[in-house]
């Protein structure tokens, strides 16, 4: 039952935020029904007020004749007898007489008399025992008073009723009270209500139909202009709204026009020039192929009879074989890059354990990291992780991560660490150094085509400038992310993230992009040199970091050393930099550990 309204508030929280015709109606009845029951309340009691004066001035009238009738019935009375039986003679004198006969304006009543004889006893007639006690002692000082009271009668009436009371200036001691009953104005006021709830839930009723009538020829346009702008925004660019009269909406109409006709314009120019654009990349990439490959040749002659020609002249050929290599390369991204931007760029899915794509990878640019004096620590599981995925292209962007980081390391190690969830359907693949670092927003420039965070930097890697902006695209093509964290000073990370399988929604990444925070521990013994692995390891327990969240510290899995890594004699990779990932310790060739 609880599910059940959960899910009726959710369905009407729903359609509240997006009806704006219903808000308005909503409100319009709320508003209304306040004022509606505002104005009911001061009409009922002003016309309560005015009943009830009326009857109070016609039961006055009736008093007073009343009074006169009684005074003249017990004028001479002396002994104590006479007067009881003159009392009643009197009561049966009025026009009602306990009879509930018409008594005017007023209406019907009864009367209660009460008078003290001359042995000083109480002599009463009528219902005087209806007459409240605070009423008689008002009237006992001479006073005519009133009061709205509830009683009973012998005939069964409960309810509400006037009850005036008056002494008598001819006889002392004699109290007058007359009775009236209030049932015509409580019916009176009955139909007045009944009428008046009516008449509120009839002009609710009116007043729901107008606000929705009025805002509907308000929100027609409004969702008119919404639908076409969703359709405009898939790619029908024709679609215009509908313009009737000359009012406010006409002329949102003809101005919603005149921006979808202008923006349409600038699409398909755009759309031509991007075609354009394309086509010329691609065929300059491919005309360019030719007069390269008849270069390449003559390069790759001189450069095999380097051996016989002079000093500077091997020392050219070797720098043109290098730029054509960067050239080549970077004809083949241009390609790639079109092959994107034409939305012709396709996957070779094959199902196979992605740790092949990462030891191709670090193949293939383990002689930059020698030659850059770069320790590759790769950590990847022990059981295959299979996944379906393009090789070349995965290779391809670990290559552009591991040759980025090993750029921008300032020549400390490079980590590579992959981790898989069956459960989340992802394989997480990161790629972190301790260089240079990136600074704040520049984790989103670093895709863009032909960025340099710095422009004077020299690149070791050769790289065309488009390698990320190529491993982005390829990530999207495999349904995957390819996101990057960078802190000056500290370093930089980037994590590529791929599904297992294609048929299965792609969930929480294994890794963590971002690497754990480590706390500088200073010490006195934090001058003296680290010459064993034990050192080391009373650090690390010293360390406050709790556990790698990349599973990094799992002991089945240990990271692993590239094999061309420098000697252990290099200097510690963090020394000076004061802060860098926790979880970057390495193993050298000899098992000792380093920092």
């Amino acid at each position: 039952m609880v599910a059940w309204f959960k899910s009726v508030g959710e369905s009407l929280g729903h359609v509240w935020r997006r009806s704006l015709q219903l808000r308005v109606v909503v409100s319009t009845l709320t508003l209304s029904l306040i004022v509606i029951t505002i104005l009911g309340l001061v009409l009922t009691g002003q016309i309560t007020d005015r009943l009830l004066e009326a009857k109070t001035a016609a039961a006055l009238e009736e008093m007073n004749r009343a009074r006169s009738t009684v005074e003249n019935q017990l004028s001479g009375v002396h002994d104590a007898s006479t007067q009881a039986v003159r009392l009643q003679d009197a009561l049966r004198a009025l026009p009602s007489g306990g009879s509930s006969q018409s008594g005017g304006a007023a209406g019907s009543y009864e009367t209660a008399m009460a008078m003290v004889g001359d042995n000083q006893q109480e002599l009463s007639a009528g219902p005087i025992q209806e007459v409240p006690a605070e009423l008689r002692r008002f009237v006992q000082q001479n006073q005519i008073s009133q009061q709205f009271a509830t009683v009973s009668d012998s005939e069964g009436y409960r309810g509400r009723v006037l009850i005036l009371g008056s002494p008598s200036a001819e006889v002392p001691t004699l109290e007058i009270y007359l009775i009236f009953p209030l049932t015509n104005e409580q019916r009176s006021l009955g139909l007045m209500r009944g009428t008046m709830l009516i008449g509120g839930i009839v002009l609710l009723v009116l007043l729901a139909a107008i606000a929705a009538l009025v805002t509907r020829q308000v929100v027609l346009p409004i969702r008119s202009a919404a639908r076409i702008a969703s359709r405009f925004a898939d790619g029908r660019l024709k679609e215009r709204m509908l313009v009737r009269g000359e009012d406010d909406m006409a002329r949102l109409a003809m101005s919603f026009n005149e921006m979808a006709e202008s923006l349409s314009t600038q699409i398909t120019q755009l759309e031509e020039f991007g075609n354009l654009q394309r086509r010329f990349t691609s065929d300059v990439s491919h005309e360019l192929r030719t007069p390269l490959t008849t270069v390449r040749m003559a390069a790759d002659l001189i450069h095999g009879s380097s051996d016989e020609l002079d000093p500077a002249l091997a020392r050219s050929a070797e720098l043109l074989v290098t730029e054509l290599d960067r050239f080549e390369g970077l004809l083949n991204d241009l390609l790639e890059i079109s092959r994107h931007d034409a939305g012709v760029a396709e996957l070779q899915v094959e199902s196979l354990d992605v740790r092949m794509c990462a030891r191709a990878a670090i193949s293939t640019v383990r002689h930059l990291a020698k030659e850059s004096g770069v320790e590759l620590v790769v950590d990847l599981p022990e059981e295959p992780l299979v996944a379906e995925v393009d090789p070349r292209r995965v290779e391809r962007v670990l290559r552009n991560l591991l040759a980025n980081a090993i750029d921008h390391s300032e020549g400390k190690p490079v980590l590579i660490r992959m981790r898989g969830d069956a459960d989340a359907n992802a394989v997480a693949i990161v790629v972190r150094d301790q260089g240079v670092g990136l600074r704040p927003g520049e984790e989103k420039l670093v895709f863009n085509r032909f960025w340099r965070s710095d422009p004077s930097r020299m690149r070791r890697s050769g790289g065309t400038g488009l390698g990320l902006s190529i491993s982005v695209e390829d990530a999207n093509l495999h349904e995957g992310k390819l996101e990057a964290w960078g802190e000056l000073g500290v370093g930089a990370s980037f994590r590529l993230t791929l599904p297992l399988s294609r048929a299965r929604k792609m969930g929480q990444s294994p890794l963590s992009l971002e690497p754990p925070k480590r706390r500088v521990v200073q010490s006195v013994e934090s001058a003296a040199p680290q010459s064993d692995s034990a050192d080391t390891a009373d650090g690390d327990a010293e360390s406050p970091e709790p556990a790698d969240p990349d599973g990094a510290g799992d002991a089945s899995n240990p990271p692993a050393t590239d094999g061309n890594s420098p000697s252990s004699s290099r200097p510690p990779s963090d020394a000076g930099n004061g802060a860098g990932p926790a979880d970057d310790s390495v193993l050298s060739d000899s098992g000792d550990a380093k920092p």
